[in-house]
C-alpha cells in the first residue's frame, strides 16, 4: 500500500484538507500522513468548515511536526509552500503544489483552494491505485 505525506508550514489548512480528501477518496488503499514544518496549535476553522461543506470531516485532526522518518517512509511527498523544509531522499516521488494559503481567508476564498486540492488528490488517487 503506498504512503502519501502532505506537508505545509502549519499543517492546519492545505495539508489537512489534502489528507482528508485522500482518506475520503482512497479509503484504505493508500496510507495518509500530514505534517508541518512549523505546526500550528489547531486546525484552521475555515478549512474545517470548507471541508465539512463537501462532506469530509477533519475536525478531529491535529497539526503534527514534520519528521525525517515521515519523509523516509512515504512513497509520495507533496509539499505546499514549504518545499525547502522537507528532507529529500533519492528515489522518492516529490510534488510541490502551489496553492493559496487559506490562513486568515474567509470561507468564500477558501472554497476554490479546497476544490483545487480535491481535483489534485483525485488525480493522485488515479495515478497510485487506479
Amino acid at each position: 500500500m503506498p504512503t502519501v505525506l502532505f506537508v505545509c508550514v502549519h499543517n492546519a489548512g492545505r495539508s489537512q484538507m489534502a489528507a482528508g480528501y485522500l482518506r475520503h477518496l482512497a479509503g484504505d488503499r493508500i496510507d495518509v500522513v500530514s505534517a508541518g514544518s512549523e505546526p500550528a496549535e489547531r486546525l484552521n476553522p475555515v478549512a474545517v468548515a470548507a471541508m465539512a461543506e463537501d462532506g469530509v470531516d477533519i475536525v478531529g485532526e491535529q497539526p503534527r511536526v514534520l519528521t525525517t522518518d515521515a519523509v523516509r517512509t512515504a512513497d509520495v511527498v507533496v509539499t505546499m509552500g514549504c518545499g525547502d523544509a522537507c528532507p529529500v531522499f533519492p528515489g522518492k516521488r516529490y510534488e510541490d503544489w502551489e496553492l493559496t494559503d487559506p490562513a486568515g481567508l474567509p470561507l468564500d476564498a477558501v472554497r476554490p483552494v479546497r476544490d483545487e486540492i480535491r481535483a489534485r488528490v483525485q488525480t493522485l488517487v488515479t495515478e497510485l491505485v487506479g
